[in-house]
């Protein structure tokens, strides 16, 4: 996979929470994805837990914004963003992980309550 298509990638997530639709979340995971969010809470395990996940988190409102530029290396990328929320802040570092088809089959993202503003 080219280092631009895992940017692109990163792109398309930014652009399912811009535009709340689960159709492109579901796109960019694989069915046997995995989310871990943040790290060291319970794993979303399968393309149908994952979706439910994002439902509550596209409903929400929530926005993400990058604040950096995204950092390729071997079959994954790590992006730092800001998720924006009325009267919160989060700040956030995902890495996706990628099969051979090109899907997210992994995303942890690194973040705690020292890294919420409101």
């Amino acid at each position: 996979m080219e280092t631009s298509d895992k940017i692109a990638m990163v792109h398309k997530y930014v652009e399912a929470f811009d535009k709340a639709d689960l159709d492109i979340i579901r796109e960019i995971y694989s069915a046997d994805a995995r989310v871990e969010d943040p790290v060291g809470t319970d794993v979303h395990d399968g393309i149908e837990a994952v979706c439910a996940f994002y439902e509550g988190a596209l409903a929400s409102g929530a926005k993400l914004a990058l604040t950096g530029e995204p950092r390729c290396s071997g079959n994954a990328v790590a992006f730092p963003f800001q998720v924006q929320m009325p009267g919160m802040t989060v700040d956030i570092i995902d890495v996706f992980e990628f099969n051979q088809a090109g899907k997210v089959n992994s995303m942890k993202a690194y973040w705690g309550p020292e890294n919420m503003k409101s």
